[in-house]
């Protein structure tokens, strides 16, 4: 079974930022490693699934022509929405995935500190729903803790063999810091081809 609704409850009951996202440095230093490894200095549509209270989004903001931040728990979608109350460019929506899912399609999706809380039959949904809606040529980006928690399925060690194994994917960079796993993929295009690096896009090779 998935992480139950009744533990980010209790998370938030607790603390409007149950994990001190907006003041540790351990999380300002992954956000930062987050959005350098983006290959692409812009995206036309991200989403970002389990937002929280809206840290890693402000930051995703500034890279996206319009952003969908998304979170199952009500305080934490108003706390996103506060804090990116002047950023005409970022929606904040409440939605449980995978069963709330948006339509439309993404150039960016970013799943950070998310899919551990998934069972085995959730998580190959949300990878699948991942797939179908991140568009060929588009920058999938998972980042996750590796150290093991009672309440979450698996490690970021653990996550990224099976990310690597999608189809359809390639790795451009991994990251393996002792505490976090950091992967970006690319999508491939139908003829399995993928968009130029950083230094291709900018004629250095």
């Amino acid at each position: 079974m998935s992480t139950p609704p009744a533990y980010f409850e209790a998370m938030y009951a607790g603390a409007i930022d149950p994990w001190d996202l907006a003041g540790r440095w351990y999380e300002q230093r992954k956000y930062a490693l987050t959005l350098a490894s983006l290959p692409r200095p812009r995206y036309r549509a991200a989403f970002e699934p389990g937002c929280s209270v809206g840290v890693l989004t402000a930051r995703l903001a500034e890279r996206c022509d319009h952003l969908l931040a998304t979170d199952r728990m009500p305080s934490a979608v108003v706390s996103a929405a506060e804090r990116t109350r002047g950023l005409p460019q970022v929606e904040v929506r409440s939605l449980t995935v995978p069963d709330e899912w948006p339509g439309g399609t993404f150039d960016l999706i970013v799943l950070s500190e998310l899919l551990y809380y998934f069972d085995d039959t959730a998580l190959h949904d949300v990878l699948n729903r991942t797939l179908d809606s991140l568009e060929p040529g588009g920058t999938l980006v998972t980042v996750h803790w590796n150290h093991p928690v009672p309440e979450h399925h698996r490690t970021g060690r653990e996550l990224a063999p099976l990310l690597t194994a999608l189809p359809g994917l390639r790795l451009l960079t991994e990251t393996h810091d002792p505490d976090f796993t950091l992967q970006v993929f690319w999508r491939r295009y139908p003829d399995a081809s993928t968009p130029p690096s950083p230094a291709e896009q900018e004629g250095l090779v």
